[in-house]
């Protein structure tokens, strides 16, 4: 299972959970899976722009402490952790 970490954004949608063990083979599953246990939260992660869905701009996911670039497609490996993050954009 892995561990999923949830920010404090989004833990009024959790009851205040903060981290969670979630089954899953890919972080589609994974965000499927919450969303059963708290609906509402794969609409904060996830974007339906055409025919297939993403990750929503304003957010990053880190596996592993590594930010994924494959998005809903990123494999995952027994007992990863799981964070997202508010993405950072850039200034001056």
């Amino acid at each position: 299972m892995a561990i999923v970490y949830i920010p404090s954004l989004m833990q009024k949608l959790t009851n205040g959970v903060s981290k969670i063990d979630i089954e899953g083979q890919n972080l589609r599953q994974v965000i499927d899976n919450l969303d059963s246990k708290f609906p509402g939260i794969k609409d904060r992660l996830v974007e339906v722009k055409g025919p297939i869905p993403k990750l929503k701009s304003s957010i990053s996911v880190a596996v592993d402490g590594q930010i994924t670039t494959v998005g809903l497609i990123q494999k995952l490996s027994e007992n990863c952790e799981i964070h997202f993050l508010p993405a950072i954009a850039g200034g001056n």
